[in-house]
C-alpha cells in the first residue's frame, strides 16, 4: 500500500508536469503566430497604401491627359469657328461688292436704254422724213412718167416671169437634148420599162376547196357516230370541214393552202378506201404528209430547173417548193417568185449583169413567206436569215432585204428585183385588188391632167405607163407646154403611188379645117 501511494503521486506529478509543459509550449507557439499575423497585416497595409498612391498618380495623369485633350479640342473648335467667321465675313464682303457692281450695271443699263430710246426716236423721225421724201419723189416720178407704181411693178413682174419661164423651158429643152446624147443610160431605162412585156397566167387562189362525193350517204360516214370522224379530221388536218345541204359535195376551208391540200388528199383517199374511222384517218394523214413533202421537193426542183438554177441546198429547195402553197392577195407566191426570176434574168441580160445571180435573187426574194407563219418576224427578215443560213451570195441577201425598201439596194440586181417584184404584183389582175387600183390610177392620172388650165383632153395609155395631154394651141405656147409637163410630173409624184415610171407627153398642134359645100 505504501509502495502504491508514491507511485500514484509520481504519476500525478508526471501528468501535472506534462500538462504544464504542454500549456507552456502552446503559449509560446501562440505568441509566435500572433507576431507573424501582425507582421503580415502590417505588410498588407503597406502594400495597400502603395497601390493607393500608385492609383492616385495614375488617375492624376489620366485627368491631366483628358484636360490637355479637351483644351486642344476647344482650341481647334475655336480655330474652326474663327475660320468660318472669316469666310462668312469674306462672303458678305463679296456679296456687298457684287451688289455694288450690279447697282452700277443697272444704272449703266438704264443710261444706255435712255440713250437708245432717244436714238430710236431720232431714227424714227428721220425714217418718217425719208418716207415722206421718197413718197414725194415717187409722186413726182409718176407725174413725169405718167405711170403708177403698181402698174410698173406688175409690168416688171410679168416681164420677169415670161423671161424666166422662157429661160427655164429652154434650159429643160437643152438638158433633154444633152440627155439624148447619153443614149446608154436612157436605153437602160427604156429596157427596164419594156420588161413588163413578160406575161404569165394570172394565178388567183381561194381559201376553200370542194370535194365531190359518190353519194350523199358518204356525208354521214365522214361525220361518223356522234361526229367523231369529222372532229378527228378537223383536229388532225387543222382545217374546217363544211358539210351543208349541197348535194354530193363538201367544202374544206382554211387560209393555209398547204393544210387545205393535205386535208383534201386525205379525205379523197379515205373516200376511195371506204374505211373511215379515227385511227385510219390518222394513218392516211401521216402517209399524205410524207407524200406531200416529196411533192414540195419536186415543185422546188421544177422551179429551179425552169430558171436554170443549180447548186442549191436541198432544204432551201424544199422551202422554195412550199411557196406553191402560199398566196399573197390571191397570187400564188411560187408563180410570182418564178415570174420575178424570169423578169430579173431578162433585164440582167439586157444590162450585161450576171443573169443566173439575178434569177436566183428573183426566185428567193420572197423565200421568207414559206415559213413566216411558223415564226416571229416579217418575211423580209426571215428571208435574210434563211439566205445567210444557206450561205447565199451577198447580192442575193441584199436583194431579199431591200426588195420592199427596208434596206438600201447595194447592186443593180437588187434594184432589178424591186422593179420585177413591182411589175409582177402590180400588173392588172395579178392580185385580187389590183384591177380596182389600176382603174383608179388611170382615172386619177386623167383628172390630174385635166386640172391644168388650157388642157383640152387627157388620155392615160399603156396601162398607166404613159399620159398624153392635148392642149389648146391658141392658149398654150411651146414654152407653157414644157411647163405643164414639168408641173404635172411633180403633181403625180406628190399625189400618187404607182409602180415603175410614168411618161408624160404634152401635145400642142394646130389644125386648119374647112368644109366644102
Amino acid at each position: 500500500m505504501e509502495q502504491i501511494v508514491p507511485s500514484i503521486l509520481a504519476l500525478l506529478l508526471g501528468i501535472a508536469a506534462g500538462v504544464g509543459l504542454t500549456i507552456l509550449l502552446a503559449y509560446i507557439k501562440g505568441n509566435g503566430l500572433a507576431k507573424k499575423a501582425n507582421k503580415m497585416i502590417e505588410e498588407a497595409k503597406k502594400e495597400a497604401e502603395k497601390q493607393k498612391r500608385d492609383r492616385i498618380l495614375e488617375l492624376k495623369e489620366e485627368g491631366y491627359k483628358l484636360k490637355q485633350e479637351a483644351e486642344k479640342e476647344v482650341r481647334e473648335k475655336k480655330e474652326e469657328l474663327k475660320a468660318t467667321e472669316d469666310r462668312l465675313l469674306q462672303r458678305e464682303s463679296n456679296l456687298d461688292k457684287r451688289d455694288e457692281m450690279l447697282q452700277k450695271r443697272e444704272f449703266s443699263l438704264e443710261e444706255k436704254e435712255n440713250h437708245l430710246l432717244v436714238a430710236q426716236k431720232e431714227l424714227q423721225s428721220k425714217s418718217e422724213k425719208m418716207d415722206e421724201m421718197l413718197k414725194d419723189e415717187m409722186n413726182r416720178l409718176e407725174k413725169i412718167a405718167h405711170f403708177s407704181k403698181e402698174k410698173a411693178h406688175d409690168l416688171i413682174m410679168q416681164r420677169t416671169e415670161e423671161e424666166m419661164a422662157q429661160e427655164i423651158a429652154e434650159f429643160r429643152k437643152e438638158k433633154e437634148h444633152e440627155a439624148k446624147l447619153t443614149a446608154s443610160e436612157h436605153a437602160k431605162n427604156l429596157i427596164v420599162e419594156s420588161m413588163q412585156r413578160y406575161s404569165e397566167d394570172v394565178a388567183t387562189e381561194q381559201t376553200v376547196s370542194t370535194i365531190d362525193l359518190p353519194n350523199d350517204d358518204m356525208k354521214g360516214r365522214l361525220i361518223g357516230r356522234e361526229g367523231r370522224n369529222i372532229r378527228t379530221i378537223e383536229a388532225v388536218t387543222g382545217v374546217d370541214l363544211i358539210i351543208d345541204d349541197t348535194p354530193e359535195t363538201i367544202v374544206i376551208s382554211s387560209f393555209d393552202p398547204l393544210r387545205r391540200e393535205i386535208a383534201k388528199i386525205t379525205i379523197e383517199t379515205l373516200i376511195k378506201d371506204g374505211r373511215i374511222h379515227p385511227s385510219r384517218i390518222e394513218e392516211i394523214y401521216d402517209k399524205v404528209c410524207k407524200d406531200m413533202n416529196n411533192k414540195i421537193t419536186d415543185l422546188g426542183n421544177e422551179a429551179c430547173s425552169s430558171l436554170g438554177l443549180t447548186k442549191m441546198d436541198p432544204e432551201l429547195v424544199n422551202l422554195v417548193g412550199k411557196l406553191h402553197f402560199r398566196t399573197s392577195y390571191g397570187q400564188n407566191v411560187l408563180k410570182h417568185s418564178k415570174e420575178v426570176g424570169e423578169l430579173c434574168g431578162l433585164m440582167a441580160a439586157e444590162l450585161n449583169e450576171n443573169v443566173m445571180l439575178a434569177k436566183r435573187a428573183g426566185l428567193l426574194h420572197d423565200i421568207g413567206k414559206s415559213i413566216d407563219y411558223e415564226m416571229e418576224g416579217s418575211h423580209v427578215e426571215i428571208g435574210v436569215d434563211i439566205a445567210k443560213k444557206y450561205h447565199e451570195d451577198e447580192t442575193v441577201i441584199n436583194a431579199i432585204a431591200s426588195h420592199h425598201g427596208d434596206a438600201e439596194a447595194t447592186s443593180i440586181i437588187s434594184v432589178l428585183v424591186q422593179v420585177a417584184d413591182t411589175l409582177s404584183a402590180a400588173r392588172p389582175g395579178a392580185r385580187n385588188d389590183s384591177l380596182d387600183n389600176y382603174m383608179k390610177r388611170l382615172e386619177q392620172l386623167e383628172e390630174i391632167g385635166n386640172s391644168f388650165e388650157g388642157v383640152e383632153k387627157t388620155y392615160a395609155m399603156q396601162a398607166g405607163r404613159e399620159v398624153r395631154v392635148m392642149v389648146k394651141p391658141e392658149e398654150i405656147d411651146d414654152t407653157k407646154a414644157y411647163k405643164i409637163a414639168r408641173e404635172m410630173k411633180e403633181k403625180i409624184e406628190a399625189e400618187m403611188q404607182y409602180p415603175g415610171t410614168i411618161k408624160i407627153v404634152v401635145i400642142r398642134e394646130s389644125r386648119a379645117q374647112e368644109e366644102a359645100k
